[in-house]
């Protein structure tokens, strides 16, 4: 069992912040100016999206552990190992909620350095989410984000 969620953007992550980022950052905008400042957004936005998905699976862990302890737990006080278990989970939440933040932060300030137009009515996490799968290349054999 692995302790770390798949991030299918890792080589592109790496190629943006190596020497190879303005190559990297062109092949996934074409035609923006300001590739430095751009690289840098895109670089923080993408980040921001691996914390999300690694909150998400920690929340997802840590639930599903305290739901195979709770089931055999006896009614009454809760065993120390449970309490931990729910301080745990409580922990997960809030990083998951932090990295939401974080995300659209740093969705904010992407959009507005690129440019680019977020629809109306639409979540701009929602809208930045479904932007990288469309246009940031995922790592050879990456299966799709995890759910």
């Amino acid at each position: 069992m692995t302790s770390s969620a798949p991030f299918p953007y890792t080589a592109f992550l790496a190629d943006l912040q190596g020497s190879d980022g303005p190559a990297a950052l062109a092949r996934v905008l074409q035609g923006k100016g300001g590739a430095g400042r751009l690289a840098e957004a895109l670089v923080a936005l993408l980040q921001a999206r691996k914390a999300t998905l690694q909150a998400a699976f920690d929340t997802t862990l840590a639930a599903d552990e305290l739901r195979r302890y709770q089931k055999y737990a006896k009614p009454g006080k809760p065993s120390a190992h449970i309490v931990q278990l729910r301080q745990k989970q409580a922990a997960a939440r809030q990083a998951s909620s932090l990295s939401r933040q974080s995300l659209i932060k740093a969705a904010a300030a992407f959009v507005r350095e690129a440019g680019i137009e977020v629809p109306e009515r639409v979540a701009l996490d929602e809208f930045i989410i479904h932007w990288i799968e469309a246009n940031v290349p995922k790592d050879s054999g990456a299966d799709a984000t995890p759910s």
